[in-house]
């Protein structure tokens, strides 16, 4: 396995119980690198959003937004001395959830404040977008047995599944690699990893695909 990477942020993206915690701390783990997690525990309103999606659903946002802002402070260009730095966020999907939860009102207000608070967002080195099929995340995020995940309703992981395919498809802002990740076992499998790292390796501009089949253990 390669022993550095060519990029110096990278970004793990994708829908709910997809992989993306996982999958981050592992390339920690490989190449020494600082990881940058989202805080969904911190955020007041997510429980309710759940519950009752239609009241709590700017706060929710708001909340997240200004969440997301404050962690990626520590990636401003200025900051960094070379290190490996993995998140599994982007600033830019903040918007794709709050779009598929606000009302007109309520996202033209959510707007206002998105535009004038990502302005100076880095832009990743590299994205890696995990994909995979309602049921398997469904299976995952019923298998990692967080309570208010377990009340996430099919039709809004329907959306959100397909809002990320669409915001993705139009993506350009940096390095894509785009990984069918229903049949690979990014947490126990290291053939499965390794492989994964090689298609890394190589993604330093442009868009690519990496559509893999599950490799048997010796």
């Amino acid at each position: 396995m390669n022993t550095s990477l060519p990029q110096q942020y990278i970004v793990v993206e994708g829908p709910i119980g997809v992989g993306k915690t996982h999958l981050v701390n592992r390339l920690a783990d490989s190449f020494s690198g600082t990881t940058l997690f989202e805080q969904p525990e911190q955020n007041p309103f997510l429980e309710k959003f759940y519950t009752h999606p239609q009241q709590s659903a700017l706060p929710t946002q708001l909340s997240f937004l200004m969440q997301r802002i404050k962690l990626s402070k520590n990636l401003q260009q200025d900051d960094l001395f070379h290190d490996l730095q993995i998140s599994d966020f982007m600033i830019d999907k903040d918007r794709l959830f709050a779009q598929i939860t606000l009302d007109d009102d309520e996202l033209a207000l959510y707007n206002m404040v998105y535009d004038n608070l990502t302005m100076h967002s880095r832009v990743p080195d590299l994205v890696i977008y995990l994909q995979a099929p309602m049921s398997v995340l469904k299976n995952r995020i019923s298998q990692r047995g967080i309570g208010y995940e377990q009340r996430i309703e099919d039709a809004y992981l329907q959306r959100l599944t397909e809002s990320y395919a669409d915001f993705f498809h139009y993506y350009e802002a940096s390095p894509l690699l785009i990984v069918n990740a229903e049949q690979i076992n990014l947490v126990d499998s290291e053939q499965d990893y390794e492989n994964l790292i090689e298609q890394v390796a190589r993604c330093t501009s442009g868009r690519h695909y990496y559509n893999p089949l599950p490799v048997k253990e010796k």
